[in-house]
């Protein structure tokens, strides 16, 4: 797939703090009119899958900003996660992840997803290899994303 061609498909809303090489706390405001929700008995949920993601995509952006938007993580495994709740529209997710280790080949990743304090999600051993971001995106769009995310505003 070309770049040009690449699906955007953000679970991030705001960067709220981050520390280079370390850590990031980011969010997502979850709404019902969003095209996430799983139908089950109870009313919609956000599948498992796509609450790993909102996570893995919060340490995507610490890799980016750590390294200038020089590198991007591309997800390789998922030692262990578990979902402690199911999350439902309106709930605001807060993704916290921290570095473990990490080289200009490949990061380690730890972090967890909360709703008001309540962890839903946690994930250890999240195994990321490190390729040059503008194989894949423009590293204009990013700057412009990043600044965005940050409390920016939005980028002429």
């Amino acid at each position: 797939m070309k770049k040009e061609e690449t699906m955007r498909f953000h679970l991030i809303d705001r960067i709220e703090s981050w520390t280079p090489h370390r850590h990031i706390a980011a969010r997502k405001v979850t709404s019902v009119d969003e095209d996430l929700w799983q139908p089950v008995g109870a009313g919609p949920v956000l599948p498992f899958g796509l609450a790993l993601e909102a996570l893995c995509q919060s340490a995507t952006w610490l890799v980016m900003l750590s390294t200038d938007h020089r590198l991007r993580a591309a997800l390789l495994a998922v030692h262990e996660a578990t979902a402690h709740r199911e999350i439902v529209p309106g709930d605001v997710l807060r993704m916290d992840a921290t570095v473990e280790s990490m080289n200009d080949e490949a990061a380690l990743v730890d972090g967890t997803v909360t709703v008001d304090g309540e962890t839903v999600l946690e994930a250890r051993g999240i195994l990321c290899a490190l390729v040059a971001n503008e194989r894949l995106d423009d590293p204009a769009d990013t700057a412009r994303m990043a600044h965005q995310l940050q409390g920016g505003g939005p980028v002429r």
